[in-house]
C-alpha cells in the first residue's frame, strides 16, 4: 500500500538506534515511542498532524487533539504534555487559528495535561497537529502485538469516521445534522475512558495482550498489523461491529474517502469474507472495515475472563470477535 510504502522509506533512511533505554522505537509499528526512565517510569512519545476534515476550526482543534493524545492511550499510558503543530496561511486571520488552538486546548485540558509550547509556520494548506508525551509503568506498557488464540477482540468506539467526514466534505450533510453531529462529537471524544477502565482491573496487566488504536489503516488494516506482530489470526462477527449511525447507508452507496479503495486493494491478501456472496453486500462491508478512522477507538486484545468485567467497566466497548492460531495477519469476517 503505498502510505504504508512511504512511511517505512522514511523511517529506513534514518540511522539505527541503539539504547538499552529505549523500549521501543519505530521498528514495530506501535503507537508510540517508549523510553525507561527508571525502574518505575517510562516517557511515551508520539506525533500527530493532519488538514482539516471538519469545517469549523474548533471541531477540527478538538478531534485532532483527542486523535493525537489516543496514541498515548493505546500504550497504556497518561498523557502529561503537548506541543501544538500549526501550518496555516497567514490570510486565514488569526481568529480562525485561535478558534483550531482552543479547540485543542480543551482536549488536552480534559485529559489532564499540559499544552507547553509548539510551532507555527506560514502554509498554503493549513495543518494541525501536536506531539505529546506521556507516562507509563515500564511494565504495564501496551504493545500491538502479544495477542493469544482464544483472546476476545474488544473495540471501544463505533466505525464509520472516515465516510461520514467524506459525506460533509461533500456537503451530503451539515454539521448540524444529528447523525453527522454524533460523528464529529464521536472523533472528539477521547479514549481516556477506555484506557482508565483497563487500570481498574486488578489482573490487566497479565490478561490484557495487545493494543491499537484504530485510525488511517482501518480496522481492517490495523487488526492485521496487530495479528502479524502477534503471530496470529482473527476471526470478526461483522454483525457485532458497531457503527455510527447512518455509516452503512453511506457506505452502500460509495460514500468513502479516497484512501479506502487503496485499503481495500492492499487488504485483499489478508482478509476474506466468509458467508458473504452477495458481492454488493461484500463492497458495503469492505468500505466500513477499511475506512479510514480519525480519532478511532482502541483495539484490544484480552482473555475471555477478563473482557465480560471490562465491557462492563467500558460502556462503549464491544467484543467484536476471537483471536485465532490460523495464517498470521488473516482475518476472516463473517
Amino acid at each position: 500500500m503505498q502510505g504504508s510504502t512511504l512511511a517505512a522509506a522514511a523511517l529506513d533512511g534514518g540511522s539505527d538506534v541503539d539504547s538499552s533505554k529505549l523500549m521501543l522505537g519505530f521498528e514495530t509499528s506501535d503507537d508510540a515511542a517508549v523510553y525507561r526512565m527508571n525502574d518505575d517510569i517510562a516517557t511515551l512519545l508520539t506525533v500527530d498532524f493532519f488538514t482539516p476534515i471538519v469545517d469549523d476550526p474548533y471541531d477540527f482543534g478538538r478531534i485532532t487533539a483527542a486523535n493525537a493524545l489516543s496514541d498515548i492511550y493505546a500504550m497504556g499510558g497518561r498523557p502529561l504534555t503537548a506541543m501544538n503543530l500549526v501550518a496555516f496561511p497567514s490570510c486565514m486571520g488569526p481568529e480562525v487559528v485561535g478558534e483550531v488552538l482552543r479547540g485543542g486546548a480543551e482536549k488536552v485540558a480534559e485529559a489532564g495535561a499540559l499544552i507547553v509550547g509548539g510551532h507555527t509556520i506560514d502554509d498554503s494548506e493549513p495543518k494541525y497537529g501536536m506531539s505529546v508525551m506521556g507516562t507509563v509503568h515500564p511494565d504495564k506498557v501496551l504493545y500491538n502485538r502479544g495477542a493469544r488464540p482464544g483472546d476476545a477482540l474488544v473495540l471501544t468506539k463505533p466505525l464509520g469516521t472516515g465516510i461520514w467526514g467524506t459525506a460533509l466534505k461533500r456537503d451530503l450533510y451539515d454539521d448540524k445534522h444529528p447523525q453527522a453531529r454524533a460523528a464529529i462529537e464521536m472523533m472528539a471524544t477521547l479514549n481516556r475512558q477506555a484506557a482508565e477502565a483497563l487500570q481498574s482491573i486488578d489482573v490487566a496487566a497479565e490478561h490484557i495482550h495487545a493494543c491499537t488504536d484504530i485510525t488511517g489503516f482501518g480496522l481492517a488494516g490495523h487488526l492485521h498489523e496487530m495479528m502479524l506482530a502477534s503471530g496470529t489470526a482473527a476471526a470478526v462477527e461483522l454483525d457485532a461491529l458497531p457503527l455510527l449511525e447512518g455509516t452503512w447507508e453511506l457506505s452502500a452507496n460509495k460514500i468513502r474517502p479516497g484512501k479506502t479503495s487503496e485499503i481495500i486493494d492492499w487488504a485483499q491478501g489478508f482478509m476474506k469474507f466468509a458467508n458473504l456472496s452477495d458481492e454488493e453486500l461484500k463492497s458495503t462491508w469492505q468500505g466500513i472495515v477499511c475506512d479510514p478512522q480519525t480519532s478511532g477507538g482502541l483495539l484490544l486484545s484480552m482473555s475471555e475472563e477478563v473482557a465480560s468485567d471490562y465491557l462492563a467497566l467500558c460502556p462503549t466497548a464491544v467484543k467484536v470477535g476471537t483471536v485465532t492460531g490460523n495464517t498470521p495477519g488473516r482475518i476472516c469476517f463473517q
